[in-house]
Formats: C-alpha cells, structure tokens, sequence
C-alpha cells in the first residue's frame, strides 16, 4: 500500500504559485494514469492536470479556489484501491507506511526585521497600507538562502531593497552593494515605506512608492465583476515587467506580398494535411531562423549578467475568453514551415480547450503577441518576463505602395502590407540591435522561398 503525492505544478519559470480552481473528481473516485483530476489558473494558463498514477482519490488537501505555492500537495492517491476503499479501524493507531512521503517542511522563517519607523503625516496613508501580497512581492521576497543569511547576519530587510534580479529579487550582489554603503541617516522622510523598496546608493536606483489606485463608486446601473484569478496574476506580471525592463519600441512596415503568394500556393496542400497555414506560420519560422543571427534578443537578465539562451523557444500568445495564456513551440528553428504551421494548430487548440501541459507553457525566450488578427494596425506589447522581446503584429492587409520602377519612375500599387513592432529591454537590447533584427525580419518575409512543406 503506498500514497503517491499530486503536486501543485509551476506552469512558468516565473510563476510562484498557483490557484486550484476546480476537483474534476472526488475522494473515493478511482483515476486512470494521465486522467485529468484538477483545473488550475495561473496568469500564464488555465490547465487540466493529470494523474501522476493511477488509483484511488484517497485525499483533497487543497479546495476549490485556494492559492498555494508551487511543488505544494493538493491531493494523495492512494495505489491500492481496496486498501482505500476500506475504512482504517477507529481504536488500533497504525503506523506511517514507510513508503509514505514526509509532509513537505515548513517555509523558511523571513529574516528579522528592524522595528518600524513611525510614518509622519506627509506620508500618504495609501503607500503604506499593507494589503494582501502580490505575486510580485512574493517573487522579490524568494532570494536565496545566501542572500537570506547575509540579510540576517546584518540584521537588514530584504523587502527594503531594490533588487536587480528578475521580477526584482534581491541578488548576493544587491545586498553587499547595501552593506559597502554603510547605513543611511534615519529620518522620518528616508524610512522605509512598506512596499516601497529603497534603493542601494551606490547603484543609482530610485526608491519606489506604490502610487495608490484610484477610488472608483459604482454608479447606477453599472455591472461590477470581479477579477478572475487568472485575470488578477496577469495584471500582476504585467506590472512586474513595466518595473522591471526598460522598455523600448520599435515599429517596421513589411511588404507581406510574397509570403502572401507562398501561401496561397500552399495553402490547399497544407489542408489536406490537416494544418491551416497562416500568416503567423511564416512570421514565426523567420523569427526562429533569425534569432541565431541576434542572440542578445533571444536572451535574458540574470542580475548583472546576459544569458544568452541557446535553445529558441518562441512562445505564442493565445486569448481566450478568460485570459490570456502563452504556449511555447520548443526548439522552433528545427522545424520546417509545416512543422511551425502544426505546431501552432495545436497548442492553440488545445490551450482552448484546456488541454496544455505544464511544460507546454515553459521555457519560452522570445514571445510573439498577434492583435492583428482582430484589426489592430499597431500596438505595443509588454514583455513577457524574463525574457527580453516581444513582437507584435499588426493587421496584414492590402494598402497602397508606392514602387519605383527600373526607369526611376514611380507607380502606385496594391501590396500586402502589415505592421511589426518589438518592444525590447534597453539595458541589454540597444536600439541598433533591435532594428537589425527587424530589418533581417523583414528581408526574410519579402523574400520567403517557396520550398515546398
């Protein structure tokens, strides 16, 4: 007899934690292997999750609606069905099994803090309210058990510090930078605010203050609809990156014409194989083969260093009518244009219907966001931390150019004309690395070969 231990998975490298939104079975309920038992919503997914074994549904340890940490147990199952089904004797204590996994330690305790500085009145009581934790905060707050240690043993509060590291964590480099500079002069003006880290003098940041949101009254009529949990982590991430990354745009114009007459010449073979070629298909497969040419773009930040990423992982952002989620195509400068086609056929039905794993949405290191295909001319996304990039496409359709001819001669035509923009983080993407990539882009869709699938 042994209980197998279902894990709250991390559906992203920076998600934290994870909502169980719904029990798609009940205790006593016997499981297939890889059959969907739970429904969790993150900001980046709403996903079934799958039996690790199959068995019985021996114990719900999180409910509908809760919000745990990652690698969390919300249920055990139990291997041996009539040892489940039986009732355990009230009188005769039994031992643990041996096989039975230990419950999962407690979460370190945070580092002590030094006592609160009273607030004047020039403070607004808005910025140091203490409302419930974000998933923001909750990023900054898991530094490593390194920068813990150094944080206790100098009796510093690792909430007070700008950190550098992604989504803002505090890195071994960010707290000795505190410690060199030596205590700050304490002052009812220079305390620090809750939430409002202040920042390391000698890395010229500034210190932050959470600007209160504005007080809204329902008036008559009007229809007030809470948040979805997956709603509220997105506008968290979003936020987070906007702190984050120092965003920069960029916007190209491409003559789509070209790959306007590939696909037209493919498209009816394509769906004979039951794939629908898109636009996207071909923006993607030259994303992917150029990425190699600009790894700075297909890169993140670690700190005070550049990792450039060697796999290229694009992720496609996909809306759906509860939120919006990003599945990633693995290794997609190995696939042919088919290949690209398909795999962009099936994440995005299967992220519709609910059916992505975790890995499927991991790992991304370039994002590319299509509010184009609704009508949009341009936009400019927000990256999608921590990667560096995003690109963005807007509406492709036919517009007026004009072409000079070999005489020097200039006529007006009709092109397949769209919009890319690429929002970037200048402190490791410049301004030139940026519109080189883009120019390659765009030389890359003009002149699409037609190699067949």
């Amino acid at each position: 007899m042994a209980k197998i231990d279902v894990i709250m998975p991390q559906m992203g490298e920076s998600i934290a934690e994870g909502t169980l939104s719904r029990w798609m079975k009940k205790v006593g309920d016997a499981v297939k292997r890889d059959e969907p038992i739970f429904e969790i919503s993150t900001d980046k997914v709403d996903a079934e999750i799958p039996a690790p074994q199959a068995g019985i549904l021996a114990e719900i340890l999180v409910q509908e609606g809760e919000t745990v940490a990652v690698q969390t147990v919300v249920a055990r199952l139990e291997t041996d069905a009539s040892a489940a089904a039986a009732p355990a004797p009230a009188a005769a204590p039994a031992p643990a099994p041996a096989a039975e996994p230990a419950p999962p330690p407690p979460a370190p305790k945070a580092a002590p803090v030094p006592a609160p500085v009273p607030v004047t009145p020039s403070v607004p009581p808005a910025a140091v309210s203490t409302g419930p934790e974000s998933a923001e905060d909750r990023l900054r707050r898991k530094s490593t058990p390194l920068v813990r240690k150094i944080a206790a043993e100098h009796n510093l509060d690792i909430s007070g510090i700008a950190g550098s590291g992604l989504a803002g964590r505090v890195t071994k480099s960010d707290i000795l930078a505190v410690i060199e500079a030596g205590p700050a002069p304490v002052t009812a003006a220079a305390a620090p605010l809750s939430r409002a880290p202040a920042a390391a003098p000698s890395r010229g940041a500034t210190t932050l203050i959470e600007v209160p949101s504005p007080v809204v009254e329902p008036w008559e009529g009007d229809r007030v609809e809470p948040w979805s949990k997956i709603r509220k982590l997105t506008a968290d991430h979003m936020i987070m990156s906007r702190r984050v990354s120092a965003h920069v745009n960029s916007l190209f114009e491409v003559d789509f014409s070209r790959v306007a007459q590939v696909r037209k010449a493919r498209k009816q073979e394509y769906a004979e194989r039951g794939v629908n070629l898109t636009f996207l298909a071909f923006i993607v497969k030259a994303v992917a083969d150029n990425l190699r040419k600009h790894p700075v773009v297909n890169a993140a930040v670690m700190g005070d260093a550049t990792v450039y990423r060697r796999d290229i992982n694009i992720g496609i952002a996909v809306a759906l009518d509860w939120g919006l989620i990003v599945p990633v195509i693995k290794r997609a400068d190995e696939l042919s244009l088919l290949g690209v086609a398909r795999a962009i056929n099936d994440l995005g039905e299967r992220a519709r219907n609910k059916k992505l794993t975790p890995d499927e949405v991991q790992r991304g290191t370039f994002t590319i966001t299509n509010p184009g295909g609704i009508g949009s001319f341009a936009g400019t996304p927000i990256i999608n931390q921590p990667q560096v990039a995003i690109l963005g496409i807007g509406a492709i359709e036919k517009r007026p150019h004009v072409i000079t001819g070999p005489d020097g001669t200039d006529a007006l035509a009709i092109r397949t004309k769209g919009m890319l923009t690429m929002a970037y983080d200048h402190r490791i993407v410049d301004g030139a690395d940026a519109d080189h990539f883009l120019a390659d882009l765009k030389t890359a869709l003009q002149t699409f070969p037609d190699t067949g699938a």
